[in-house]
């Protein structure tokens, strides 16, 4: 087993409170997703030992609800819950000099995020294919098996834990989607159906240009996260 180094650990922390952080500022989840993404891609290309990574996933969660569309996240409220968040023993921040600092401080590293990625803040996102490809292996299964197993529930929990690590910067969305399904699958002990008999497996139909070996990078990079979390509850 790949053992985690110190700095891997401190992002999966990290991540850990983007995801608390997120889900009490009722993010929905693509835009938290987008938010994992941009502090990973940050950490890409800066060094741990420069920046304090929670205010940068602090700003990262207020630059993500701005990139999603879908929804917009309050400065106000970022401010509120990341402290809150990381400060459990002290009382809420009031309006006062503590609170523009904090607000200001997160304001000024935005524009400050937004040039360390060249401005590059659009993140596409895995969850579409899997939706696609697993109602395709819904269709390739009997209704029986496929319905005595929560293939789905499981996917969509892989991937919401693969975002710990920094595979959306190595991997296409489409082959991350296929490894997390291709995993769901052996979690269950499940087997596509004449995928033996066939004459391309089940992936190649999806996306013909993945193999089987980048199928396998790709959880072992999601298998890795898990071992740090084990790490951190020992």
């Amino acid at each position: 087993m790949k053992m985690p180094d110190t700095e891997n650990l401190v992002h999966f922390r990290v991540v850990r409170f983007i995801y608390e952080a997120g889900l009490k500022l009722r993010m929905r989840t693509i835009p938290l997703s987008t938010t994992c993404v941009l502090y990973h891609r940050f950490f890409r290309e800066n060094k741990l030992d420069d920046f304090d990574p929670y205010l940068i996933a602090a700003t990262c969660l207020y630059l993500a609800g701005k990139v999603e569309e879908e929804q917009h996240i309050s400065l106000r409220d970022v401010v509120n819950v990341t402290y809150r968040t990381l400060n459990r023993e002290k009382p809420p921040l009031e309006m006062g000099d503590k609170y523009w600092q904090y607000r200001d401080t997160i304001v000024n590293c935005e524009l400050f995020l937004l040039r360390s990625l060249h401005f590059k803040s659009v993140v596409y996102h895995p969850h579409k294919f899997i939706l696609h490809y697993l109602k395709y292996l819904e269709d390739w299964f009997d209704p029986i098996t496929w319905s005595a197993f929560p293939l789905t529930r499981t996917c969509w929990g892989i991937l919401r834990d693969s975002y710990h690590s920094p595979i959306a910067l190595r991997f296409k969305p489409q082959h991350i989607a296929i490894a997390v399904i291709y995993m769901g699958l052996l979690s269950h002990g499940l087997e596509v159906p004449y995928n033996k008999t066939a004459d391309s497996p089940w992936w190649k139909v999806f996306k013909e240009d993945i193999t089987l070996n980048e199928i396998k990078d790709i959880i072992n990079e999601i298998v890795y996260a898990y071992d740090m979390e084990n790490m951190l509850q020992t």
